[in-house]
């Protein structure tokens, strides 16, 4: 489980996270990430989560979202303190195994990050 503190709560925090973010597409799910440059977002990082109805029914969208939840938690050593990272699954992900979304968020997160000072 993902513990509260690294949770995004607010919808203004998803907005500017998706639309000034950084996007990185894989076949089940996009992340966009985001460094906070609010003096106040040291706190640790926040992770969201968006997994609309085009994934399934109310079940499957829950078990996609406890997935998720659960591989996020474990790349938050990874992240800076001032990172949002906001992960939406796509309908595919359905049908994934948690193996392999904790893949591809890893992989997602490693093409967000900026290669010799250059963010992309």
């Amino acid at each position: 489980m993902l513990p509260a503190r690294y949770r995004m709560t607010r919808s203004t925090e998803f907005g500017a996270t998706v639309s000034q973010g950084v996007r990185a597409v894989q076949p089940d799910l996009v992340l966009h990430a985001l460094r906070s440059s609010d003096d106040a977002a040291g706190d640790g990082p926040r992770i969201g989560l968006v997994v609309s109805k085009s994934v399934g029914s109310a079940v499957q969208r829950h078990r996609v979202a406890r997935r998720l939840r659960h591989a996020a938690r474990t790349m938050i050593d990874e992240l800076d303190a001032k990172d949002r990272v906001v992960i939406r699954a796509l309908p595919s992900s359905r049908h994934a195994i948690s193996a392999r979304l904790e893949q591809e968020l890893r992989t997602a997160l490693r093409r967000t990050r900026p290669r010799n000072g250059v963010a992309r």
